[in-house]
């Protein structure tokens, strides 16, 4: 039959918070992180084992899908829009607790240190498979998964359904065995896993604890006699790769780069492998094309490819026989999305934003939903304190715009600068002041010690963020919700939507403290007499 797509997969579709680190630290050490360009200690991408290696065979022209289950929350909602940003099928289903993420400290030179944190993705049970994905499954030529996140009975049950159907399924044996069995499932599970995949993936790491071979040719050797799989292949780091199967037992070698973030990059690789299987190259050439999209991902931040540059990277690198470029092309025909994100995006900000706006106005009701802010601001003002606005990025050029806007209507605001605020700044506020601090995620680091100076100070804090479950959501007195799910950018991360979403609440609590105070045209053209508005109101 006819199949709807080139490579389906489940695993780890994570949010990764990455952080630059002067060194990979040990127990009990302390380190002050290093900044990016533009300030910030944290940079949000999409990552995950699963979710990166779609986005590399995605990168290569397979029409790709991915199943599971995620949470309806800020991160699930930022990998969705990655997903469509890859062209990534999507096949979810959102009653997970809360979608997954990882912490991941960068040292210079790509080294890393990862803390995930598994959530949905460790809820995937066997039954939930059969019920929710099994015609997914059935419907591609190739479905991977991975022994990482995902239990290792709803691993089974992925590669039982892939096998009944004749469908080809690989394995990214990702952790060693024994942190497998601690977390994930079973010793039955995990070998029954192995002997079911085709094509077994497996780290560096994973390998030598199961073979006790550290050798990677000799281990893949082992592992393919002992599972009876078509092809291991082992990826190792700097020295490239091993593969033992009936056409090739060999190493391939990794290309020359300048890593700047080695995560991911075993991921690039089986993406990228996956894609050389579905082309039809000879295994020599499979492992040319994956050493490229590896070494190509090490020398991006993050796992997920680069738009612009990662597939012309790889195919400056890739130096096999030569791919059929209209193959690749016309792979991508059926697909209704285009290659460039920029295509058409005008109009979806445009579209998006309207949307957006409409959404958060139907979730925060009428002109009561303020009222209970504005009740808070103007008790403040009657016993004789002030209110001040803060953000960081580009919230801190909000937070300029709403103090103007405030006092131009009667409630006498004051810009405050969050950075200074444990410089010093801080000493702008006194015991009963009113703060409005703006974060769309509410999880900025400068913001959060901004906040803990504040509050120390004796500061009431209004918290206006797209996360009413964020650390400045629980750190606050009052809270406002500003929260949009698509920023309507090509890239879907750079703020454009959530800000027009904080102006359009802190705008409309504006409209609410102005109208208690009754100000009259007269009162608003003393404060404003200059320019055209000024002009208007005398006449």
């Amino acid at each position: 039959m006819d199949k709807r797509f080139d490579l389906v997969g489940i695993g780890s579709m994570v949010v990764d918070l990455i952080y630059r680190t002067p060194r990979i630290i040990g127990s009990e050490e302390k380190i002050a992180l290093d900044r990016y360009e533009n300030g910030s200690t944290t940079q949000m991408l999409v990552g995950g084992v699963t979710l990166n290696h779609l986005s590399w065979a995605g990168l290569l022209g397979l029409r790709t899908g991915i199943f599971g289950k995620q949470g309806d929350d800020e991160y699930g909602r930022f990998l969705r829009a990655g997903m469509d940003r890859y062209s990534i099928d999507k096949h979810i289903t959102l009653d997970g607790a809360s979608s997954s993420f990882a912490h991941i400290f960068v040292a210079p030179g790509g080294g890393r240190a990862i803390y995930m944190s598994p959530a949905a993705t460790s809820e995937t049970t066997s039954d939930y498979i059969r019920a929710e994905h099994a015609d997914y499954i059935r419907s591609s030529k190739i479905v991977s998964t991975e022994i990482s996140q995902l239990p290792l009975d709803a691993v089974v049950a992925v590669l039982e359904i892939a096998r009944e159907a004749g469908v080809v399924t690989a394995l990214d044996v990702d952790i060693p065995r024994s942190d497998a069995l601690k977390a994930l499932g079973n010793a039955d599970q995990f070998e029954r896993a192995l002997h079911l995949a085709d094509y077994i993936k497996p780290s560096k790491a994973a390998v030598i604890e199961i073979t006790g071979e550290s050798d990677a040719l000799r281990a893949a050797q082992i592992l393919r006699e002992r599972y009876n799989a078509k092809a291991v292949v082992i990826t190792d780091g700097e020295a490239g790769c091993a593969i033992a199967s009936d056409e090739l037992t060999a190493r391939g070698a990794a290309y020359p780069t300048t890593a700047i973030d080695s995560t991911g990059a075993g991921d690039a690789f089986f993406g990228g492998m996956l894609a050389g299987l579905h082309f039809g190259l000879a295994w020599k050439d499979i492992l040319k094309l994956a050493n490229a999209c590896g070494a190509a991902c090490c020398e991006i931040l993050g796992a997920t490819p680069d738009l612009s540059k990662s597939k012309a990277r790889v195919f400056e690198l890739y130096d096999g026989a030569q791919l059929n470029v209209q193959a690749l092309a016309d792979a991508r025909a059926t697909d209704t999305k285009t290659d460039s994100p920029y295509e058409n995006a005008i109009p979806f900000f445009l579209d998006t934003a309207i949307a957006e706006l409409s959404k958060l106005r139907a979730k925060i009701g009428g002109e009561s939903y303020f009222q209970r802010v504005a009740d808070f601001i103007t008790a403040a003002e009657a016993n004789g304190k002030r209110v001040h606005v803060t953000g960081i990025g580009k919230p801190e050029y909000v937070s300029g715009y709403i103090a103007a806007l405030l006092a131009s209507v009667g409630t006498p605001t004051y810009f405050l600068d969050a950075t200074e605020c444990v410089h010093g700044s801080a000493g702008q506020v006194v015991p009963g002041d009113i703060v409005i601090a703006l974060s769309n995620s509410g999880e900025t680091m400068e913001l959060k010690a901004a906040i803990i100076a504040l509050k120390k100070t004796g500061a009431k804090i209004v918290g206006v963020s797209g996360n009413p479950t964020s650390w400045l959501a629980q750190q606050s007195d009052e809270f406002l919700y500003a929260g949009v799910e698509c920023e309507g950018s090509p890239l879907n991360f750079e703020p454009r939507a959530s800000i027009l979403a904080e102006i359009y609440v802190l705008a409309a609590l504006s409209i609410e403290l102005q109208a208690r105070k009754n100000i009259s045209r007269k009162e608003y053209n003393a404060w404003h007499p200059g320019g055209s508005i000024g002009k208007a109101t005398s006449d």
